[in-house]
């Protein structure tokens, strides 16, 4: 007969304990949402600096020209010097893949929440094909400049004995090695992706001081898009400094800056191109005055 009290003190202390992690829930809920709509402020306003993103530019070409310079005062034992590090395999060999999925998200939520037109979205994400396309194409172009420059070896426990056999296919058949001029394809790739996607990142400054629908989720694929940039900059350095020659790397870097040019820099512009980042999306102010 005297247990009912005690039940009853149980359940409200239950109670109390579940109102509690309610609340603290709420509260953890709405520091994420401060932090998150914060963090795309001022990711936005960065990223949509012309200023800071010609410096981003220089930035890239002062990792490539003086990032190996590095490597006489790094750790040569640390996991990123490994060609089988997790990074590596991970992301650096899919970095394409990893961009298209986050940034064709990101531009698919702009695009469409900015237009509510299909063509128009299918323009824009048009310009990851092209740039698929552009890493296809470079890849297959440095696989040929290897086949062009290269000769085949056989290895000796003395050393490298050279072998006339015509390409590389047979080399290898053989047993042997094809050795040849060999343009760093994941500092071209690193370097393409950066440029692209600090780009097509860019345009969310403008999409916001427009007032358009900016919810949690586009804000956080935005963010996750800012992420993923850090990291391609952060490997991009770690590859400069322990992987491939000099000119390998200035090479490749080269050519994803040359590839950069011609889309986004020069082709993007005209009318008969998947156009820029932003283009359609934002009204254009019209003047009210009337000339005679």
């Amino acid at each position: 007969m005297e247990r009912g009290p005690a039940v009853g003190a149980g359940r409200g202390a239950g109670a109390q304990i579940w109102a509690l992690l309610g609340c603290l829930v709420r509260v953890l809920l709405w520091v994420a949402s401060a932090l998150l709509y914060f963090g795309s402020e001022q990711a936005a306003r960065l990223l949509g600096s012309p200023c800071l993103r010609r410096l981003y530019h220089a930035w890239l070409a002062a990792v490539v020209i003086f990032g190996p310079l590095l490597q006489f005062h790094v750790n040569p034992r640390t996991i990123f010097a490994s060609h089988g590090n997790f990074f590596n395999i991970k992301f650096v060999n899919s970095a394409w893949g990893w961009t298209c999925t986050f940034l064709g998200g990101f531009v698919l939520l702009v695009v469409f929440l900015a237009t509510r037109r299909v063509a128009v979205t299918a323009r824009h994400l048009s310009r990851l094909v092209v740039g698929a396309a552009v890493w296809r194409g470079a890849g297959r172009a440095f696989l040929l400049i290897e086949d062009l420059t290269g000769s085949c070896f056989e290895p000796l426990p003395q050393g490298l004995l050279l072998r006339e056999l015509p390409d590389r296919r047979s080399c290898l058949a053989a047993g042997h090695q094809w050795r040849g001029y060999t343009v760093s394809s994941h500092t071209f790739l690193l370097t393409f992706c950066c440029l692209l996607m600090a780009e097509e990142a860019a345009v969310f400054a403008k999409y916001l001081a427009h007032g358009l629908p900016a919810g949690a989720p586009l804000r956080l694929v935005f963010l996750l898009n800012v992420l993923l940039l850090g990291l391609w900059n952060f490997l991009l350095l770690c590859t400069v400094i322990y992987f491939h020659q000099y000119t390998h790397k200035v090479v490749g870097a080269a050519v994803g800056t040359f590839a950069w040019y011609l889309t986004y820099g020069s082709w993007y512009h005209q009318p008969w191109s998947p156009g820029i980042p932003g283009h359609g999306l934002f009204p254009h102010p019209h003047s009210s005055h009337k000339h005679n």
